[in-house]
């Protein structure tokens, strides 16, 4: 019994002695772990999609970053080419979001593919590539302290 009241009191003591760099480091590899596996599931969830290959490299790479952001440094170049591309790229279904922005049951967008409602999944694939600039924007951000 002593042992664990022991065992508990430095663990309190050392969360409090924790320098905040410290704290933000811990926080931040579990944020990049969660969203490397997040992006690992959209990339794998993309395999049903029509056009999977492109859909798959795109969060697949997203994931990897994520990852490696936890052990390396990820040049900030590489990172601002990631985004500019999936800005660019997200330009092209803009007049989808804005078509579904437009529609009254917004809802739809969380329901099956509809063939005659294009905008349905150029929406979704709209929000995709900006929730996977913003998941590389965060990567900007000062990088995991060794």
């Amino acid at each position: 019994m002593g042992n664990i009241l022991l065992f508990l009191c430095l663990t309190i003591i050392k969360k409090i002695t924790m320098s905040t760099d410290q704290i933000i480091n811990k926080s931040r590899k579990i944020t990049n772990f969660v969203l490397f596996v997040l992006f690992l599931l959209f990339a794998l969830v993309q395999l049903n999609d029509p056009d999977p290959i492109i859909w798959f490299t795109i969060y697949g790479i997203i994931a990897f970053v994520c990852l490696i952001a936890n052990y390396k440094k990820v040049p900030k170049i590489l990172l601002w080419i990631l985004i500019t591309g999936l800005v660019i790229y997200s330009a092209s279904y803009l007049s989808y979001f804005i078509n579904w922005f437009n529609i009254d049951h917004k809802e739809e967008i969380f329901g099956k593919m509809v063939y005659e409602k294009p905008y349905l999944e150029g929406t979704r694939e709209f929000l995709g590539l900006l929730i996977a600039a913003i998941a590389l924007i965060y990567q900007l951000k000062k990088p995991v302290i060794r």
